[in-house]
C-alpha cells in the first residue's frame, strides 16, 4: 500500500468508503467548472468525524480545505494536493426561536432563505440568490443589492485545526467588504447563529422575487462563472469601465468577459485557469490605463498548496 493508498484508506476508516474520493475532479466541485484533481475529497457526516479528518490532516502535514457549493472559487488547473472537506448534507439543520436563528454551515442560502420567508423573517433577501453556502458566506462576509452577512450574523461557531471549538462574535469575526478573520485563520465555520427581524412572508417573497428578476436579467446566471470577479472601487463601478473600456465579450481561449454584465468573466467553453488568470490580468492593464483605477479581484484562488490571492 502506498502513502496515498494509506492516506485514503484512513479517511475510509473514519467516514466510509463511499464518502473519500481520490484524484476528484475540482471542476466538478466549482460554479466556475475549472481545476484540475483534489488529492482527496472527504465527506464527514458529523463534527467528530470532522476532527478525526483534521487529525490525520495534521499527522500527515496535508493542507485541507472546506468547499461549499465553491462559487466564488477559481481553481488551479494542476489540482489541489491536499485535502477538501465537503460539509454537505448532514451540515445543513435550521433551528428557530423567535427572531433568532441558528443555521449549519452546508445549509444553502437560496434555501435557508425560503425557509426564512415562509416564517415571516426578514434581512437574508438579499442572499436569496447568491448561490453559495452559509459556510461560505460567512467567511466572505458575502453580500448584494445593498445586504451584507454582517447585518445579520451575531455569532458563529469554528473549529480550529487543533479540533477545538471556538465561538466568535460578530465584533471578532472582522466583517470587512468581502473580508472575514476567517480568510486569514485555519477554522471551519460550523454554524452561525443569525438576527432577523419580523415581517410580512408576502412581502419578503415579493423583494426576493424582484431581486431573483434582477439577477437573472442582468447577471450571467446560466453559464459557468465564479460571480463578480473584482470588488468594486470606491466611487467607481466595475462592469460599466470594463464595458466602456472595450472589453466587453473579450475572450482568452475559453474564458470571456460576460457580454451580459461585463464584472463577470465567464467559462465560455473548456476555460482553463490561466485562461481567466490571464483575461484578468488584462483587465486590469487596461483600466488602470484608462481610468487610474487599480481593480482587486475577490474571487479566491486555489493553488495545489491552499487559497491564496490573484496578483
Amino acid at each position: 500500500m502506498n502513502g496515498e493508498e494509506r492516506i485514503a484508506s484512513l479517511f475510509s476508516r473514519i467516514v466510509g468508503d463511499w464518502r473519500v474520493q481520490v484524484n476528484f475532479p475540482l471542476a466538478n466541485l466549482t460554479t466556475f467548472r475549472i481545476g484540475g484533481p483534489a488529492a482527496y475529497v472527504v465527506t464527514p457526516s458529523h463534527i467528530d468525524e470532522l476532527k478525526e479528518i483534521m487529525a490525520v490532516c495534521r499527522e500527515y502535514d496535508l493542507k485541507s480545505l472546506v468547499l461549499g457549493k465553491g462559487s466564488n472559487i477559481l481553481a488551479s488547473d494542476e489540482g489541489f494536493q491536499g485535502v477538501i472537506i465537503r460539509l454537505d448534507s448532514d451540515f445543513r439543520k435550521v433551528r428557530f426561536q423567535d427572531l433568532i436563528v441558528e443555521a449549519e454551515c452546508g445549509v444553502t442560502l437560496s434555501a435557508l432563505a425560503k425557509m426564512l420567508a415562509e416564517k415571516g423573517l426578514g434581512g437574508l433577501e438579499f442572499a436569496s440568490g447568491i448561490p453559495g453556502t452559509l459556510g461560505g458566506a460567512v467567511y466572505m462576509n458575502a453580500g448584494a443589492y445593498g445586504g451584507e452577512m454582517k447585518d445579520i450574523i451575531q455569532e458563529v461557531t469554528v473549529v480550529d485545526m487543533l479540533g477545538k471549538i471556538k465561538h466568535l462574535d460578530r465584533s471578532e469575526l472582522q466583517l470587512g467588504y468581502r473580508s472575514s478573520i476567517l480568510q486569514r485563520k485555519s477554522w471551519i465555520v460550523i454554524k452561525a447563529i443569525l438576527q432577523m427581524e419580523k415581517k410580512d412572508p408576502a412581502l419578503i417573497k415579493e423583494r426576493m422575487r424582484e431581486l431573483a428578476e434582477q439577477r437573472n436579467a442582468k447577471q450571467p446566471v446560466e453559464m459557468p462563472s465564479a460571480g463578480s470577479v473584482f470588488k468594486r472601487p470606491e466611487g467607481h463601478y466595475v462592469g460599466p469601465m470594463i464595458e466602456q473600456a472595450g472589453l466587453k465579450g473579450y475572450q482568452v481561449g475559453g474564458a470571456m468577459v460576460s457580454p451580459k454584465h461585463a464584472g463577470f468573466i465567464v467559462n465560455a467553453g473548456g476555460a482553463t485557469c490561466q485562461d481567466v488568470l490571464q483575461l484578468i490580468r488584462v483587465i486590469q492593464k487596461k483600466i488602470k490605463e484608462q481610468f487610474q483605477v487599480e481593480l482587486i479581484p475577490e474571487i479566491r484562488y486555489l493553488t495545489p498548496r491552499g487559497l491564496d490571492v490573484i496578483r
